[in-house]
């Protein structure tokens, strides 16, 4: 299926192919794959339209990166009807995880190459997309990441045809001839609501700060922690972004001049994303902003790319680290909890830059008091960032440096940045493990 890059789309004057969401859904047929676009861009009608539907079917596959809202298809009372494979599990479903729902081991920037190669087929696609322009293209909007290669080799596509998607610019902008079926909606786009940083996530965006240099390139997602960190760069120079996603932390860096992109490499002056989730503020200011490009998350995680622009700094959290270096970002032991996502291109990519520095940043307890530093990792824990991957861990303690350092070395820089409560404890593994 063609795209914006069509050589003669057909003219539109309105939207063709409108129906009602109940009409579009009934595309769906027993046993086929669907993929639903995700974040703030998950279409809500279409999801409520298919769950609906649901007892009529049997044996759907639903696919998709973490959505934002309803998610009535991993009901247990649909078992049968649906089932769910997640590329990154959202709190909407993750205690569906090993019930109605699965998680697919992937990194982010490979997700597009299971539609493009074949591994996986898609028989319809679910998207929320801008009105179409006066020569027929919409746009993906605020989600563009894995949508693009969707589109491409999904079967039948069903487009929610949104007033209120913003419109971005990159490798979202879609001619509405690669519609099968459009349902017309003035829905809001799903506005993620941040609680100010802790007062130790202030203290990590303050340590994480201090060592981020003028023109250096950030990579970040969304949290008490990259907004505390976005928050101390007020006084930094001509910082870029180059991110797989962002949020309403860098308006007012862009405003004030201080991220205007000026010392990228590859794609300068151009905040590069492949999603954004944030609130109305941040939608009003991507909408019709040419600084933003918003790309395919095979572009925009290749490390191939991330590498080329200077001083790449990557900030990336964890559940759980071991005193040697390798960190768990993606489970609690065994269970699941999020995802593999764009961590390690971003880590190895930051790694390969000029001046770049790979950060896993976390505060050092959770909120029970238990250590986030440990002996060892849980069982079953994932490693997603190996100990050869990790460079700087930091929490509110200050900052570990470990590239470079011996075992013994690294697990003494990772006790030093520990709660003083269980430092003590770390003392002890790192004596029995590797001797005075």
């Amino acid at each position: 299926m063609s795209l914006a890059n069509v050589m003669n789309p057909p003219k539109v004057s309105s939207v063709p192919n409108v129906m009602t969401a109940e009409e579009a859904l009934k595309l769906v047929k027993s046993g086929n794959t669907v993929l639903i676009q995700g974040a703030s861009a998950t279409p809500q009608t279409l999801v409520r339209a298919l769950v609906a539907r649901g007892p009529e079917l049997r044996d759907v596959e639903i696919v998709h990166l973490h959505t934002e809202g309803e998610c009535g298809y991993v009901d247990p009372k649909l078992r049968d009807n649906f089932h769910t494979s997640a590329f990154f599990i959202g709190g909407n479903i993750r205690k569906s995880i090993g019930d109605t729902a699965d998680y697919i081991p992937i990194f982010l920037s490979d997700i597009p190459s299971l539609f493009r190669e074949g591994y996986m087929d898609l028989d319809i696609v679910l998207v929320n997309v801008s009105p179409p322009d006066k020569h027929g293209f919409c746009s993906l909007g605020v989600s563009v990441d894995i949508i693009v290669s969707a589109i491409e080799t999904g079967k039948t596509v069903i487009a929610q045809i949104n007033s209120k998607m913003p419109r971005t610019f990159g490798d979202g902008i879609v001619h509405i001839s690669n519609f099968t079926a459009c349902v017309e909606v003035d829905e809001p786009i799903y506005e993620m609501q941040l609680a100010p940083p802790t007062k130790e996530e202030a203290t990590i965006g303050k340590n994480i700060a201090e060592i981020i240099e003028d023109g250096a390139t950030l990579q970040m997602g969304i949290g008490g922690i990259p907004n505390a960190v976005l928050s101390y760069l007020t006084n930094h120079k001509n910082l870029g972004i180059h991110t797989e996603m962002f949020s309403d932390g860098i308006v007012s860096l862009v405003e004030k001049g201080v991220i205007n992109g000026s010392n990228k490499k590859i794609n300068p002056h151009k905040i590069v994303s492949g999603f954004a989730m944030g609130t109305q503020r941040l939608y009003d200011f991507m909408d019709d902003n040419a600084e933003i490009e918003m790309r395919d998350i095979a572009y925009v995680n290749d490390t191939a790319v991330i590498r080329q622009n200077p001083k790449v700094t990557a900030i990336n959290s964890a559940i759980e680290i071991d005193i040697t270096g390798q960190v768990c970002a993606d489970s609690i032991g065994t269970r699941m909890f999020s995802g593999v996502g764009g961590q390690m291109d971003f880590m190895r990519g930051a790694a390969l830059s000029k001046g770049g520095k790979p950060i896993i940043a976390m505060t050092s307890t959770t909120l029970k008091g238990v250590s986030k530093i440990a002996p060892i990792l849980k069982p079953g824990a994932g490693v997603v960032t190996t100990r050869a991957h990790a460079r700087y861990v930091v929490t509110e303690f200050g900052v570990a440096r470990l590239f470079g350092k011996t075992l013994k070395k690294r697990a003494e820089a990772l006790r030093d940045i520990a709660h003083p409560d269980h430092r003590e404890e770390l003392d002890k593994a790192i004596f029995e493990r590797f001797g005075k």
